[in-house]
């Protein structure tokens, strides 16, 4: 069945090319949140620009969100994310590696002289 995506949240598709990057739950402790639900929590965040406690309660905790965000970040699940997505995008051949460099340069100051004053 093809649902409707709300905005800033992974599609089916997506999301079963991301969760098998996410690192594993573990088994101690109590069960942590939805892994679906805290990553389009965090995309949410940083789309929008908001406050964290202003994370729509749909995405859960904004402490778990949060922590979450900051875990992965620090373990390299996120450069890991990219580097396999960004591969199997290229493998698919969907990336234009051709970078265009602009090398004009302003002229620099010389030294001494303020902008504007001649001499």
């Amino acid at each position: 069945m093809l649902g409707m995506v709300r905005r800033h949240q992974r599609s089916d598709a997506e999301w079963a090319r991301l969760s098998r990057l996410l690192p594993s739950a573990g088994t101690a402790g109590r069960p942590r949140s939805d892994d679906r639900l805290v990553l389009n929590g965090i995309v949410w965040k940083l789309r929008t620009g908001s406050d964290w406690r202003d994370v729509p309660e749909r995405h859960g905790s904004w402490q778990t969100l949060y922590t979450r965000l900051r875990k992965w970040a620090l373990d390299g699940t996120f450069s890991r994310m990219l580097r396999a997505i960004q591969a199997e995008r290229d493998a698919a051949g969907d990336i234009d590696w051709l970078v265009s460099v602009d090398s004009t340069m302003p002229p620099a100051a010389k030294r001494g002289r303020r902008p504007g004053r001649s001499g």
